[in-house]
């Protein structure tokens, strides 16, 4: 190993160190954006204006593999949109 090699590995140990008591923290807040990330591209359906639903439009065949875990981390025991049967 050389020199550099040495000092890139020191740096990512430091670097796991320094992020190991917040990788709860870090993957909640990512939990916590994509949620409203999620509620802003169905808020259309859902009777919420959202003035980027054209835009949003692209995205629902990418959502729909996350959207029964989404509605059911909201307490939503059933799909609330009718055109998507997920449960």
């Amino acid at each position: 190993m050389s020199f550099t090699e040495k000092l890139k590995a020191v740096v990512d140990l430091y670097d796991q160190i320094l992020k190991q008591p917040h990788r709860a923290e870090i993957a909640r807040e990512l939990r916590d954006e994509e949620d409203l990330f999620m509620l802003l591209c169905v808020s259309e359906m859902l009777g919420i204006p959202n003035p980027a639903y054209y835009y949003t439009l692209e995205l629902y065949p990418l959502l729909l593999d996350k959207f029964h875990d989404w509605h059911v981390r909201m307490g939503m025991d059933k799909s609330p949109l009718e055109g998507i049967r997920c449960c």
